[in-house]
């Protein structure tokens, strides 16, 4: 079935030029702008970020693909799931007290917890790259893909740890793409990481500005 939706999707897969000596596919070029938009919408904390992001992971499920990143070709079936239920958090979601998501802190022991289970699924996903498909790079692939889905949930609750996560993800996802000569990819993560910087700093600006108005409200209580 895999190889019946490559040889589909083989016009998007055309090369629309060549960097560095390696040809760049029309649909990376989709796949590049749509993710862009989704990171600018995330930043703005928009929800339109989440079809954005969906119509981008289905289009990087193909490239992934076809370069053989399974695991980073699974994961973007997860990025749809987790973005489907992410744009309803942000839409009709609400804390653990009734009130509307707002940008807020990961509570310390969480965060241990986040951190617990990237690791878990990073071994997981590891062995199972290893043995089950012919990937050659099983670690190096499983190691964003299981981080990326904790940045993912993490993003849909609106915890600002999402954005060091996501840093992370982008700087060893640089690395994973130029070894695989997805060099628009590749220069994409590394906008990325940069952009996680910013939103990082954004993001805590944001909480700041509601944890203080959560106090001023409950000195009016």
């Amino acid at each position: 079935m895999l190889d019946a939706l490559l040889q589909a999707a083989r016009p998007l897969l055309a090369p629309a030029f060549t960097a560095w000596g390696v040809p760049v596919t029309v649909l990376e070029l989709v796949a590049v702008a749509l993710s862009l938009a989704m990171v600018a919408a995330n930043l703005r904390v928009h929800p339109v970020g989440w079809p954005l992001a969906i119509a981008a992971s289905l289009l990087y499920a193909l490239l992934f693909a076809d370069a053989k990143l399974y695991g980073e070709a699974g994961l973007q079936f997860v990025f749809v799931a987790v973005s489907l239920w992410g744009w309803w958090q942000w839409l009709r979601g609400s804390a653990a007290d009734g009130s509307a998501l707002r940008v807020r802190r990961l509570p310390r022991a969480r965060r241990w917890q986040a951190l617990a289970a990237t690791a878990a699924g990073w071994v997981a996903l590891g062995l199972l790259l290893d043995h089950a498909t012919d990937s050659p790079v099983p670690w190096f692939d499983a190691l964003p893909t299981a981080a990326s889905i904790t940045g993912q949930v993490l993003l849909a609750r609106k915890y600002t740890e999402n954005w060091p996560t996501w840093l992370a993800v982008n700087v060893v996802s640089v690395a994973l793409f130029a070894y695989k000569a997805l060099w628009l990819t590749a220069g994409l993560y590394a906008l990325f990481a940069v952009l996680s910087v910013l939103g990082w700093r954004a993001w805590r600006r944001l909480e700041h500005a509601n944890a203080e108005g959560t106090r001023v409200g409950h000195a009016r209580a």
